[in-house]
């Protein structure tokens, strides 16, 4: 049997294919191995670290440390935390603190986790990692440089990163050098999608942020307020959800208390679906013999989940912090 198909129901078919291919295209996200599909990142620790080096801007080099020792070191916390289901790993070591994206691919290759990596510059500790000409060029001048690795990739490699990341100080108003950070997020994250990573601290430092993309027409949802877990007046998160803001509290490879706490407030203001979180956990230091002592990837899994199960969380409440949360807000929030 031959079917015939009317001019305007081919059209409409057509139209219907471009927008399903766009809508697909659209929902990916750069690994280090390349994009991927943003459906399968699967569950998602959002913020970690490999290798970090304090050493600071004017000093860092990749001739501070052999690639093979900080595999050594790290490749069995990999292995040990994939045995919980982590699929996708955020490295958020920003430049000039030892970024590599080529040990997260080998470490990606050995381990099958998923590494997604990062541009953008940390303004944090007084500009210590800022190298001298952030202070020199304007916010369009360092958003080029950060769209550049969005559109080439990073240090002359095909890696390109899948999120922002930037720092600032806490500070009221902010520094002239930390807004024009949040301004160039601002435009990269409206000329490629990138979601902004912000290392930041209390609400009364992250709204300033918020302000800020706000006056550049860019919605809160696009913004995450990285240690979150450092705001003592939980009516801010309630304050941050409103606009949309993610709120991440990422330091529970440090500590277990303070992300009961507030994780609980979440969960009973309703508001779950706005946290993200992880350990901020890791990493070979260049500086310390062997690398020093690493901070195991594991505390939410052996430590957090049954604090909290015993108070009322249940298995949705884990799949929408590690799952559907990660793949919400690095799909703009959708």
């Amino acid at each position: 049997m031959r079917y015939k198909f009317s001019p305007v129901l081919l059209i409409a078919f057509l139209l219907f294919s471009c927008s399903e291919s766009e809508t697909i295209e659209s929902e990916r996200i750069n690994s280090v191995n390349g994009p991927i599909a943003l459906d399968s990142i699967g569950l998602t620790l959002v913020h970690e670290h490999m290798l970090v080096d304090f050493i600071g801007a004017d000093s860092v080099s990749t001739d501070r440390y052999q690639r093979d020792k900080v595999i050594e070191k790290v490749l069995p916390y990999l292995m040990e935390v994939k045995k919980y289901g982590v699929k996708t790993i955020f490295d958020c070591t920003p430049s000039y603190l030892a970024k590599d994206p080529e040990l997260l691919k080998i470490l990606s290759e050995k381990s099958g986790i998923q590494f997604i990596t990062n541009t953008g510059f940390y303004g944090a500790v007084g500009g210590k990692y800022l190298p001298g000409f952030v202070f020199q060029e304007n916010a369009s001048q360092l958003a080029d440089r950060w769209i550049g690795e969005f559109e080439k990739g990073i240090d002359n490699t095909e890696i390109k990163p899948g999120f922002i990341k930037i720092s600032v100080n806490e500070e009221e108003p902010l520094r002239e050098v930390d807004a024009k950070l949040v301004r160039a997020a601002g435009i990269t994250h409206e000329n490629t999608g990138l979601l902004i990573y912000s290392h930041t601290g209390t609400w009364n430092t992250a709204k300033q942020e918020v302000e800020i993309l706000q006056k550049m027409g860019i919605d809160p949802s696009a913004f995450v307020w990285v240690h979150a877990q450092a705001e003592q007046d939980f009516q801010n998160y309630l304050t941050a959800a409103q606009l949309g803001v993610w709120i991440s509290l990422d330091g529970i490879g440090w500590g277990l208390q303070e992300y009961e706490d507030r994780l609980l407030f979440a969960k009973e203001n309703g508001i779950l679906e706005h946290v993200l979180i992880s350990h901020d956990a890791g990493w070979y230091d260049p500086s310390k013999p062997e690398g020093g002592d690493f901070v195991p990837f594991t505390n939410i899994f052996e430590k957090l989940m049954p604090a909290l199960n015993a108070k009322g969380f249940e298995e949705a409440d884990w799949k929408l912090l590690l799952e559907e949360n990660p793949k919400r807000a690095f799909g703009n929030g959708q």
